[in-house]
């Protein structure tokens, strides 16, 4: 993270808390809420991603002589708010969903207690975040689930922000990705990376079996040949010409990609290489990857649509107060309104295992039964951390989750979420 992590948030969120030092509301305990109003248009659930990151940057977030001095010469903020900062350190708690929960709309994803002061500062921070995070691993999961067996990996870097990239190969690895091309997602968070050649490998060689025959002497016969720079047809004959019967597998990067599938199949198999896989990437997302079940594919490359969260580039979250000093507060607005008091959440579950209901009691834990799973867990007290899930932990989190859900509730198809939200307690 950034050391100008204090300074990734909004300008209004300094001048607030400088007015509040001012009139004394500054200190006042409050309980910030991270939650969506409504899922994403077409979408039955989301997937909670970004938690561990977000923690890591709260631990970092702070202030140095030179932001302050950016800060005061730019108008931003007074004296007293300069030394406020100078001083600010996170002694509040922080509750949420693990990552790699399901969310619903009203899904308290994320609870901030703490001073107002203290926690109004990090909206911009953890909405960011958040909202990024959960909308890629969102996507993700939903393709990995109409993937199959199949696994995908995570190609996206070119088509994002360059460090939107790492956080994005991190989440979709968390949303059922089995790897990534970037390697500092393979550094920095420990997912796996892989990797063999694009289409200027081939072209930088006279001929195409010139680039293959160099890429398996540096790689190895278990290597994957890129075969659709010129004619597919050709390159896969060349392919395995070059690599023999045993060749790991062949990439097909465009055209009409299920037809394609098959004529590859039937001409690996004729030759021989009944064993080479078959990996399909461009332009593929999670209704692409439905429409491909039946193809003889072994494994998906996915890039622009799960790096940009397929059409749903944000996860919807805001970040608002329900209690002050122990009383619920709510915005009325027409079109806007929450709902006040601090929320305890619930999943309701069939003696079966199958999810039926998200309950959120309202300033009470919801009543107990039998089969009812608690969604929030501890990741601060009084400014300390204490611990979280690793990437891979919250991994397999999520593939438990989703098996819970009913069926209708994983379908591409639009419709209601996987499972209604209800509330219990003071409205």
């Amino acid at each position: 993270m950034s050391l100008d992590t204090g300074l990734l948030t909004d300008h209004y969120e300094l001048t607030m808390v400088q007015a509040a030092l001012r009139d004394g509301t500054a200190g006042r305990r409050c309980v910030f809420e991270v939650f969506a109003r409504r899922l994403p248009e077409g979408r039955r659930y989301g997937v909670v991603a970004g938690t561990g990151r977000l923690l890591e940057a709260m631990g970092s977030f702070a202030y140095d002589g030179e932001q302050l001095a950016y800060l005061v010469d730019h108008g931003v903020v007074d004296d007293q708010t300069c030394h406020w900062l100078a001083d600010y350190r996170f002694t509040g708690d922080v509750t949420g969903y693990a990552e790699g929960e399901v969310f619903l709309p009203g899904s308290p994803v994320l609870t901030v207690e703490a001073t107002f002061a203290e926690a109004v500062v990090l909206e911009t921070l953890a909405l960011s975040v958040l909202n990024h995070d959960s909308a890629v691993a969102s996507a993700a999961a939903r393709m990995a689930h109409a993937a199959g067996d199949r696994p995908c990996i995570e190609m996206g870097s070119r088509r994002t922000h360059e460090q939107a990239a790492v956080a994005a190969a991190r989440a979709a690895y968390l949303g059922g990705f089995a790897s990534t091309s970037n390697l500092a997602a393979g550094r920095r968070h420990g997912v796996p990376t892989t990797g063999t050649a694009a289409h200027s490998w081939t072209l930088l060689h006279e001929k195409e079996a010139d680039a293959f025959r160099a890429q398996v002497a540096a790689l190895g016969q278990d290597t994957t040949l890129l075969v659709d720079t010129y004619d597919i047809a050709e390159g896969i004959r060349t392919a395995v010409e070059v690599g023999g019967t045993e060749l790991g597998a062949i990439r097909i990067d465009s055209g009409d990609l299920p037809v394609l599938a098959h004529q590859a199949r039937a001409q690996l198999d004729a030759l021989g290489a009944t064993g080479t896989r078959i990996v399909l990437s461009g332009d593929l997302d999670e209704y692409a990857l439905a429409s491909l079940a039946t193809a003889p594919v072994d494994a998906y490359g996915v890039g622009t649509s799960v790096v940009t969260g397929s059409g749903a580039p944000t996860a919807g979250f805001i970040y608002k107060l329900v209690e002050v000093d122990g009383h619920a507060v709510a915005k009325r607005s027409e079109d806007k309104s929450t709902r006040g008091g601090r929320k305890t959440a619930s999943r309701r579950h069939r003696a079966s295992g199958t999810a039926t209901e998200e309950v959120v009691g309202v300033q009470r834990s919801p009543s107990p039964r039998e089969g009812d799973r608690a969604l929030q867990v501890p990741f601060v007290r009084e400014g300390q951390p204490l611990g979280a899930p690793s990437l891979s932990d919250s991994r397999e989190h999520l593939l438990r989750v989703l098996t819970t859900l009913p069926w209708q509730g994983l379908a591409l198809s639009r419709g209601e979420p996987a499972i209604p939200t209800t509330y219990e307690g003071a409205p």
